[in-house]
Formats: structure tokens, C-alpha cells, sequence
């Protein structure tokens, strides 16, 4: 098997995961009882999570130099961790256990990204060509899972959530064991060194607003696509419908970026994700909602894909895993979590209209980047 097909299969079977929990764990969480603002503190405090267990697991991978070992071991240690939730019961267990689960697996991801853009250095590979799977994982399990769950119990959305955990492990034996240069110790910590570009700083404050302007969306889209009366079926179809346009971006990402550069096309993301939300907050009529969601191209898609570039053009290979963790931890994780902090309250008080405040989130974001791209 190829270095890419290798690749594509981490990417496929880590976002089945998230095709499964994405749009339906707020499902599993309100079958358990809980409220919609348990739901996004829960939500969010995980995402926080994050900030713990990328910045550790990159830290041991740059001083190490090695990207398949730790990523075997975070797998294994994230399937004991998933299984606990089948004895969970009530809130605060549900919250531990997430805390715990949110540690271990998304590290994952930052350790798969650095050995990607190793492998766009070295060897050439197209990074959207090689993402694109996961993308269309997502929109498989998405679909599946949607059309199981209208006849399943929610509680069925556990064991799909074990099940694509599991195949992530599998994905890990397979993965080329390609290494970068140890970080040198002599210089000092991995990650003083990153957060000393101010470049990338501001281009993570960027995309911190762009990607955390998602929160409603992850915590409440379904819930509130079930208000309007709409299907787990349909709704499968509608989050499956995003990721096709994401994928169809990533597959041309290589020419988008020969005509406009990473810091552009960060700007361009964080418009057009302010179209995205202020469509989504307007209304629930299909054809509005199909338009918004082929945004997704852009909101997600062309703001990921733009950093991923800025962090390989800033960093050196041997402070690659910190750099990606840092976008997984400070992006994904603290920017994401605190937007989901405050998306329970704002759409337990006005539903659909906390759309309204991740467009401005977006916007501010699109203004950051645009400020990065004038910084030549």
C-alpha cells in the first residue's frame, strides 16, 4: 500500500468517528437526560480537553522525533476510555469520562497531520488528495448512522462510536513509520519556540474565530433541525451534503492555493462562513439550509486547509507535531470550547438565532486573517 493510501486510511477511519459523534452525541447525551446547556458545557469543557492532551502528546513526538508509536498507543488508550461510557450515568460521570476520552483521541489527528506534511516535503503527496478521505468517511458514516437511527435507540450511537474508534486503531498499525529530527533540546521548549512567530499567532487567533464560529452548529445543528421537523435520515443527508462540498475543496485545495495564497483564502473562509450562520439563524426552509451547508466548503474546508499551509511554511520539521497541536489545542480546543461554552445558554434562551453571534465571531476572524495576508 502506497505512503498516501496509508495516510487516507488513518484520515478515513479517525473522521468516522466524528461522523458518528458530530452529529449525533448531543442525541446520546439528551437521551441520557441531560439538558441542552448540559450539552454544550459538556461540549465544551471536552473540547477544552484538548489543551491538555495535544500539547503533551506533541511534546513527547518532537522530542522523539516519532509520529506511528504514539499514535498506537493514544488508540488503544482511547478505546478503554470510549468504552466507559457504557457505565455512565448522570452528569458529572458522563463529563469525567468525556474529559478523559477528549484527551486521548483527538491527539491523534495533530500526530497524522505532522506526518502528512512530512510527506508533502519529502515525497510530494497532495495533502487535500490525502484529507479528502477522511471527508468522505465523514459523510458515509454520517449518512449511515442517520438512517440507523431511525429505528435505533439512541443508545446505539455509543457502540457506532466504539466501533469507528476501534478501526482507528487498526489504521494506526498501517501507518508508515516515518520520522522527523528531534526537536534539540538546547533550544528550549517545542512549544516557546512555535508561539514565539507572531505570524502564526495571529493566524491562529484567525482561525480560532473562523473554526470556533461552528459551535451552535456542532452542539445544536440536529437538535435544531429537529425542532423544524425534520428526520435523523434528512438530517444525515444535510451533514453529509457539507462535507461533500468540503471534499470537492480539498480536492482542488493544491490549484486553489496557486491562485490565492493561504492567508487569502483564510479571509475568504471567514466571510463566507458569516454567510453561512446568518442563513442558518434566518431560517430552517430546505433550500436556504442546503445553501448554507454547501458553505461548508469554506467555513471548515478552505479555513483548515489555509492553516495547515501558513504551519508548514512557518515551522521547521522537527517542531512540526507542536505546531499542529497547538492548532488542535488552541483552535479546536480553547477557541471551540469557549464558543461552545456560551452557545448552551444563548440557544436554550434563543434557539436559532445564537447563529447571529457565530457570524460575528466568523467575521472577526475573517478581519484577523485579512491583517495577516497584508503582513508580508
Amino acid at each position: 500500500m502506497s505512503f498516501g493510501a496509508r495516510l487516507g486510511s488513518f484520515y478515513a477511519a479517525f473522521l468516522a468517528v466524528y461522523g458518528v459523534q458530530i452529529p449525533f452525541w448531543p442525541v446520546w447525551l439528551e437521551g441520557k437526560g441531560l439538558t441542552p446547556t448540559d450539552i454544550g458545557l459538556i461540549v465544551a469543557v471536552t473540547v477544552g480537553a484538548r489543551m491538555i492532551g495535544n500539547p503533551l502528546a506533541a511534546h513527547i513526538a518532537d522530542r522523539s522525533g516519532e509520529r506511528r508509536r504514539p499514535m498506537l498507543a493514544l488508540s488503544a488508550l482511547s478505546l478503554a476510555a470510549y468504552g466507559l461510557f457504557a457505565f455512565t450515568d448522570g452528569f458529572w460521570t458522563i463529563l469525567a469520562v468525556s474529559v478523559l476520552s477528549s484527551m486521548l483521541f483527538p491527539p491523534m489527528m495533530a500526530l497524522g497531520e505532522s506526518l502528512t506534511m512530512s510527506g508533502v516535503a519529502r515525497i510530494g503527496i497532495d495533502y487535500g488528495r490525502v484529507r479528502l478521505w477522511g471527508s468522505l468517511s465523514f459523510i458515509v458514516t454520517a449518512t449511515l448512522s442517520g438512517h440507523v437511527l431511525v429505528e435505533a435507540p439512541p443508545q446505539a450511537i455509543l457502540w457506532l462510536v466504539l466501533a469507528t474508534v476501534a478501526l482507528t486503531g487498526a489504521a494506526c498499525l498501517i501507518l508508515p513509520d516515518l520520522r522527523s529530527d528531534a526537536a534539540p533540546v538546547a533550544a528550549g521548549l517545542p512549544i516557546a519556540l512555535v508561539m514565539a512567530d507572531r505570524r502564526l499567532l495571529l493566524m491562529l487567533a484567525a482561525a480560532g474565530l473562523i473554526q470556533g464560529s461552528h459551535a451552535v452548529y456542532y452542539a445544536f445543528g440536529t437538535l435544531h433541525w429537529e425542532a423544524a421537523g425534520y428526520g435523523d435520515d434528512v438530517i444525515g443527508l444535510l451533514w453529509a451534503l457539507g462535507v461533500v462540498c468540503e471534499i470537492v475543496l480539498f480536492a482542488f485545495g493544491r490549484a486553489l492555493l496557486c491562485r490565492v495564497d493561504a492567508p487569502r483564502l483564510l479571509a475568504l473562509a471567514g466571510g463566507l462562513a458569516a454567510v453561512r450562520w446568518l442563513t442558518l439563524g434566518a431560517t430552517t426552509v430546505l433550500p436556504a439550509v442546503i445553501a448554507a451547508q454547501s458553505l461548508h466548503a469554506f467555513s471548515y474546508a478552505a479555513a483548515h486547509l489555509a492553516a495547515i499551509h501558513i504551519i508548514a511554511a512557518s515551522v521547521a520539521p522537527g517542531l512540526s507535531a507542536t505546531a499542529q497541536s497547538l492548532y488542535a489545542a488552541l483552535v479546536m480546543g480553547f477557541a471551540l470550547g469557549v464558543m461552545l461554552l456560551v452557545s448552551g445558554p444563548l440557544y436554550q434562551a434563543i434557539a436559532g438565532g445564537a447563529y447571529f453571534a457565530m457570524a460575528a465571531a466568523a467575521s472577526a476572524g475573517g478581519l484577523a486573517a485579512a491583517v495577516l495576508a497584508s503582513r508580508k
